[in-house]
């Protein structure tokens, strides 16, 4: 182990250094660098933008492809066969028996691979082609990506993608800032901003002075560390610090700015998101990797068969010499020679028991399969003209055994829309309206309105235009006013620029309600309140951070009072208001319903402040706003002093919105014990409120985070109980009983915990550290919840109780002795992962997705599928067992990589509960039925050499074996492995295949005919008093437990296989020895001993018992079933009849020998009764022990039941007293949207200046030529919001009513009257007390019920979280260019210096 991390360290070390050079306008200097790849052979160190991802070109096609169709054992052990039959003295059959049909099959699977490949080369040319603009000279020229190299300088402009990894050299921006959208890197549609250094900011000001910028970038080697870059620009003698802040990495879009200009520094695979891609694989599924193993089983079956019979062949022939001496002339190779022939020849005629039939047949039912995936219309998505489309035809029967979906969140799991839904103002809810779609719009009175706006409320209208309530005034003026949105106007347009969606929502629903944020500088805020145009002077903006979780706006009115206005979450609001009365209870109770809607809630609230108060605290805050030393801490400290005493406004609901279907989606996979973990590179509480919204999460739920993991994994370490052993499963089992969980964890959490898996050295920063202001914190934040430690008390001491366990210390040494320590920590990550309802990664690299994808498959050897739509998530695409592409708005790179297209999440539940489940049936039951079929015609070979003096002579006509897979059983096996389906009994709701059925009338008999030609035909008539009825598509998707049958490999596995052989064994038996006993002793005319009569008596008998086995197996008759075999029995009257013909025999005797042997034989009446009998005793023995086992089989206790199903209980835990404010499990969403430090630049004015010295000649036409491909797409906003880490019982939490109890607006009057009496425990405790209480607004009845469900309150932790990357642009300056303030990088290390 210590080699490894002294590898990694050293990697590190390497891969740390500044060995990257880069020089800016100079192709020649950065050409010379080399390096080394094989001996003497040296390449250019820079790569070129070129990427291609697909598998093969013209010359590497034939070969790899071959390679790795050779990988199966199949294959090879054709291949060899082929060989030995080109040896005429041990060949049996003819050369081009095997031949022929394995060139069909590599074919067939080369043709299936170069299609894909196709599709791979065009996706890479779109993409190499696309234009971009290069300065050549002095000059911006347009070139295509593939022609950039490193140390070019491009132009981008608004809505381009960035096509190379490049360092930010000036924008027009204020102070060279440039906003990006990383959706198709890290999944978050918030905007963040990048910021070119100041030395470039004002030195290159001109395309001239760009042309002759010779600046040198020195900086780390390409790695993939998406979030991380070290380096400096070397340029007129200086060196200038760059970091992650000045780098714009492939695949962002340009947003909200005009132009901005870049040096390449990364190109093509050198860049970051490139270096997460990773590499195609081959992909199999585990029915294929069970086939090679059986193949490789039958192989050394057949070499010992072979082996026996020739020792046979060996006495017999001595005997026979000895016997008949006048023979020997005519044998002149001696015993040994003979025998060694006869060994071939015995392995060649018996090759057939691996029939190449069912692998040529195979490919062909998967691609059937495939396309009724195509053609399924339930899975067509008619907004985007989308069909689902399998794009890889081999992976089909996997689908029906999928054990864990891996999902992305952004545009898969959502729709990135963001609503404005419901609010509350003073204490009334006001939701939207149910009105027919013809209303006139209520807002045409309103010039500036947004007409896409689509909430409706006439009361709520009614009342802002009433301008009568102050706090409703009060309420829409604070989201005009407090937020960092900023604005521009086009074509007579207001046009919002924000950083995140919900920020935008909110201003432009106080918009459209008459408060119209207009325009703002550096100290001042303008607004249109109902066609009154009013400035506000901005005296102190208090910005956001991940501790204080709010925002406030200080401002001075027109008419001189100075306000305070303040938003976010409500858990701190809450804890600072002045008074506590019925509007306070009654927005709490709307914010716990708005919570169970899976809205994103934030409170508002505001306070008038004394002009004597202001100045004293406005000294107080410039004092701490110079300090050098702990200054963002003096700024808490004094922003907290002004926001106390506030008054609550309300409270606002936005829905961001999910996919269609999603939440039933993800309940019907946990129904099929499918496990959903969702891995985004968004923000913990953005992916966790969405797990909430969609049903992944729920409040019971105990959500562990690191801390609480660590110290789970911490026990497992010191008790061992992590490891392999014989009790695996059952301390798996007796993990956390009765404890539903969920892990939230984020990608710096992961780079610690899981070392061995990386590929790469580890970051420079390596642990994880806190953010600088979460050391300390609020009042209230750091209590612990009582609920929590209560769970987690129980937690351990479940853990503890399990470390007692005897026996297993012993056995985990042994086991320990041979892992690393690093594969221990692993392993117990995954052990505890897998116990939990829902797993949850955040801020995770596509690397990262693709290790823990890969760290699953590792320790739970099951099937994996992952599912995204951007190009963040084409690693993970490829490294899971499947991999599913959604057709978003993040680009087609994840289907290009995909393995299966949908247009939306909502479509993989029938993907796989429908299409997979089916597909694994209809595949399992062909290969069972086409072993048994196989073995039952070829082991008649084996008993025909005892009596052939082991001579390896064939049994069968050579037609009837060439025909006998191709013609004579191929179109029921067909239909098996095209239409079958599963029944299930109509009393009891349960499978065949789980052999627990009771019903006597669940036999193979009880199907129906009907006309289902497939999943897509005509749906068949209803069953007619029969108890097993087909699984129907409906069917599948009402019962996901159905599925649990592929998962656990129950109907094709080893067991099943020895079912088949000992199936076809003994068929094979009655046949051959039933006909023999029939034949013994017998001559004369009727008699049919002779070798070609008795040839065609068993080949008949082993056609017709395999054609009854068909009729009895399938499940699902249509008329195409009936059809199939009709049709088979037609095709093997017509060919024997053609190939047992006289013209034929005197064309070619020796090639058509048996001369109207059928037609002779089939004459004689015994014969007949022979067949008959030989079916007879085939067939009924084993249908019979078929209803014997199922009469005697025990249905499944009910226990084994329940235990199957996912528990529903959690831990029960006391509830405390009565603690009001920190009882929900809400989850704000305010918090969470925007990154500190974006009020500094408003008020520093660094985003409202003009960029100095900015020329006309830098603004680069830009207009795109036309034969070029256009990259802009629609944007999609997206933005996170908050939640509550712990879970709880909704009946232990009195805030979440049921919306229907909260009281709309239109049955609420305008005033409220509350006693003022103290919401004490005592008071609840008495309902006549309670009763006392009387709103206006509301009813006596939801008093009641309000102030019960407060009596089950409990308090919970406020948990710290790291700021999101994000700030909104603007355009808006004022044409002064003054002194140049402080760039937010420069303040912040002010700050922290």
């Amino acid at each position: 182990m210590g080699s490894l991390e002294d590898r990694e360290d050293l990697e590190e070390e390497t891969n740390s250094a500044f060995t990257w050079e880069v020089q800016a306008n100079n192709r020649a200097y950065n050409r010379q660098f080399k390096e080394k790849v094989f001996l003497c052979w040296q390449r250019r160190k820079y790569k070129r933008n070129v990427i291609h991802t697909a598998k093969y070109n013209i010359f590497s096609f034939l070969p790899l492809n071959l390679y790795e169709q050779f990988h199966r054992t199949s294959n090879l052990y054709f291949l060899l066969i082929i060989i030995l039959q080109g040896v005429p003295e041990i060949s049996t059959l003819p050369w081009f028996t095997l031949f022929a049909p394995l060139v069909c099959l590599l074919i067939i699977r080369a043709t299936r691979d170069l299609v894909d490949d196709i599709g791979r080369h065009m996706s890479d040319r779109i993409i190499n082609n696309r234009p971009c603009q290069v300065l050549m000279g002095k000059s911006f020229l347009w070139r295509k990506w593939k022609n950039l190299c490193v140390g070019d300088v491009v132009c981008l402009h608004k809505d381009s993608i960035v096509p190379a990894d490049l360092v930010l050299l000036a924008s027009t921006e204020p102070s060279s800032l440039c906003y990006v959208e990383t959706a198709d890197i890290d999944g978050e549609t918030n905007l963040k901003f990048r910021q070119a250094l100041p030395i470039t900011h004002h030195e290159l000001t001109s395309i001239k002075k760009m042309a002759a910028f010779q600046g040198k970038v020195v900086c780390e080697e390409p790695n993939s560390r998406m979030h991380h870059f070290v380096g400096c620009l070397e340029w007129k003698g200086k060196k200038h610090p760059l970091d992650s802040g000045n780098i714009l990495l492939r695949g962002c879009r340009v947003r909200n700015t005009d132009t901005c200009y870049g040096l390449v520094i990364y190109a093509g695979f050198d860049t970051k998101i490139m270096k997460n891609c990773g590499k195609i694989h081959l992909k199999r599924t585990k029915l294929d990797f069970l086939m090679n193993r059986l193949v490789v089983l039958i192989f050394l079956s057949l070499v010992l068969i072979s082996g026996a019979l020739t020792l046979g062949f060996w006495f017999k022939v001595r005997e026979f010499k000895a016997k008949h001496h006048y023979v020997s002339a005519k044998h002149v190779r001696s015993v040994a020679t003979e025998t060694f022939f006869n060994f071939w020849g015995f392995l060649i005629l018996l090759s057939v028991m691996v029939p190449m039939a069912m692998f040529i047949m195979a490919e062909f039912i998967y691609l059937g399969n495939s396309i009724f995936i195509n053609w399924d219309v339930h899975m067509y998505y008619e907004p985007q003209d989308m069909p689902a489309k399998a794009r890889s035809t081999s992976l089909n029967d996997q689908l029906g055994q999928v054990e864990y979906v891996f999902s992305d969140k952004t545009g898969t799991l959502t729709q990135n829309v963001m609503a404005f839904r419901k609010c509350c103002i003073s204490g009334v809810v006001y939701g939207p309206e149910k009105e027919a779609p013809c209303k006139e719009d209520p807002y045409l009175w309103n010039k500036f309105a947004d007409r896409k706006f689509l909430f409706r409320n006439a009361e709520l209208l009614q009342a802002v235009q009433a301008n009568e309530d102050q706090r409703v005034r009060e309420f829409w003026r604070l989201l005009a006013i407090c937020h960092t949105v900023m604005v521009q106007e086009k074509n007579n347009q207001l046009l919002y620029q924000a950083a995140s969606p919900d920020e935008e929502a909110l201003v432009t629903a106080a918009r459209n309600f008459g408060y119209v944020f207009l325009a703002r500088t550096q100290d001042s805020i303008t607004v249109m309140e109902l066609g009154e145009v009013r400035v506000y002077q901005v005296l102190a903006m208090m910005d956001f951070n991940s501790v204080r979780k709010r925002m406030s706006v200080l401002v001075r009115t027109p008419e001189g009072s100075i306000h305070l206005y303040t938003k976010g979450a409500d858990t701190v609001i809450y804890e600072r208001l002045g008074k506590k009365g019925m509007t306070e209870w009654t927005t709490e109770a709307a914010l716990a319903s708005f919570a169970e809607q899976t809205l994103r809630t934030l409170c508002l609230a505001y306070k008038e402040v004394d002009k004597d108060v202001y100045e004293a605290w406005h000294q107080r805050h410039q004092e701490a706003s110079i300090l050098l030393q702990n200054r963002a801490h003096a700024l808490h400290q004094v922003y907290e002093e002004m926001e106390q005493n506030l008054q609550l406004l309300g409270a606002t609901a936005i829905e961001d919105r999910l996919q269609d279907g999603v939440c039933d989606t993800i309940r019907c996979l946990k129904q099929g014990n499918i496990k959903v973990w969702v891995l985004t590179g968004d923000k913990q509480e953005t992916a966790v409120n969405i797990g909430f919204a969609c049903q992944l999460l729920s409040e019971n739920m105990i959500i562990l985070e690191e801390k609480e993991i660590m110290r789970i994994l911490e026990a497992y370490w010191e008790s061992n109980n992590n490891l392999k052993g014989d009790k695996k499963d059952h301390r798996r089992s007796q993990l956390l009983p009765q404890v539903k969980m969920a892990l939230v964890i984020n990608g710096e959490f992961l780079d610690q915990l899981l070392l061995s898996l990386r590929k790469e050295p580890r970051a420079l920063a390596q642990k994880v550290t806190l953010d600088t202001e979460e050391s300390w914190q609020g009042p209230g934040e750091g209590r612990m919840d009582f609920l929590q430690a209560r769970r987690l008390s129980l937690l351990w001491r479940t853990l503890g109780t399990q470390r007692k366990t005897p026996g297993l210390a012993s056995e985990d040494k042994d086991s320990s002795s041979h892992e690393s320590p690093e594969a221990r920590r692993e392993q117990a990550f995954v052990e505890l992962a897998s116990q939990c309802q829902a797993v949850i990664c955040c801020r995770v690299t596509p690397k990262q997705k693709a290790l823990i994808v890969a760290l699953v498959k590792k320790y739970q050897n099951v099937v994996t599928l992952a599912i995204g739509d951007g190009a963040n998530d084409v690693n993970m695409i490829k490294t899971a067992d499947i991999g599913v592409g959604l057709a978003g708005q993040e680009g087609m790179q994840a289907v290009q990589n995909s393995d299966y297209v949908l247009a939306q999440f909502c479509f993989l539940k029938r993907l796989l509960l429908v299409h997979g489940r089916w597909s694994y049936v209809r595949v399992c039951k062909f290969l069972r039925y086409f072993i048994y079929k196989t073995l039952a015609s070829t082991m008649a070979q084996i008993w025909f050499a005892f009596y052939s003096g082991f001579t390896a002579q064939p049994l069968y006509e050579g037609w009837f074996l060439a025909f006998f897979n191709l013609l004579y059983s191929t179109l029921p096996v067909l239909y098996i492995g095209l239409f079958e389906q599963v029944s299930i009994c109509g009393s009891c709701r349960l499978p065949p295949c789980r052999r627990s059925c009771l019903c006597p009338t669940s036999s193979s008999w009880g199907t129906r005919v009907g006309w289902g030609l497939s999943p897509l035909g005509p749906k068949s008539r209803p069953p007619r008093r029969l108890s097993l009825q087909d699984v129907s598509a409906e069917r599948s998707l009402e019962l996901p437990e159905l599925y649990v049958a592929g998962q656990k490999d129950e109907l094709f596995n080893c067991w099943v296989f020895l079912q088949a052989v000992a199936h076809g064994m003994a068929t094979s038996l009655v046949n051959f020895f039933v006909t023999l006993w029939a034949t013994w002793d017998s001559a004369g005319p009727v008699s049919f001993s002779d070798y070609q009569s008795f040839s065609v008596v068993v080949a008949l008998s082993g056609l017709v018992s395999i054609t009854t086995e068909v009729i009895l197996i399938i499940k699902y008759w249509t008329v195409l079933s009936v059809l199939s075999i009709f049709f088979s029995l037609c095709f093997y009257t017509v060919m024997t009849w053609a190939t047992q013909s006289s013209w034929l025999f005197t064309i070619s005797p020796k090639t058509f020998p048996f001369q109207y042997a059928d037609l002779n034989v089939l004459s004689q009446p015994p014969v007949l009764l022979v067949i008959l009998l030989n079916v007879s005793v085939s067939t009924l023995p084993v249908l019979a022990f078929r209803v014997i086992y199922q009469a005697l089989k025990k249905p499944r206790p009910k226990e084994e039941e329940e235990e199957a199903a996912p528990s529903e209980e959690i831990i029960t835990v006391e509830p405390m007293a009565f603690i009001h404010r920190e009882s929900r499990a809400r989850r704000s969403s305010y918090a969470f949207s925007h990154r500190e430090g974006y009020a500094d630049l408003i008020t520093q004015g660094t985003i409202l200046r003009r960029s100095p010295g900015v020329n006309s000649d830098m603004l680069v036409d830009h207009t795109m030529p036309s034969d070029e491909l256009s990259t802009s797409t629609k944007e999609s906003p997206w933005c996170p919001r908050k939640m509550s880490f712990l879970g709880r019982k909704k009946h232990q939490h009195w805030g979440q009513v049921p919306s229907a109890e909260v009281q709309p607006a239109s049955e609420a009057s305008s005033s409220t009257t509350v006693d003022r009496q103290p919401f004490s425990q005592e008071n609840q405790s008495s309902p006549t007390e309670s009763s006392a209480l009387t709103l206006n607004r509301q009813s006596g009845s939801f008093q009641e019920k309000l102030l019960k469900r407060q009596e089950g309150s409990l308090s919970y932790e406020q948990w710290p979280h790291s700021p999101p990357e994000s700030l909104p642009p603007t355009k808006e300056r004022p044409p002064s260019l003054q002194e140049k303030p402080l760039s937010p990088r420069e303040s912040q290390v002010t700050a922290e210096n």
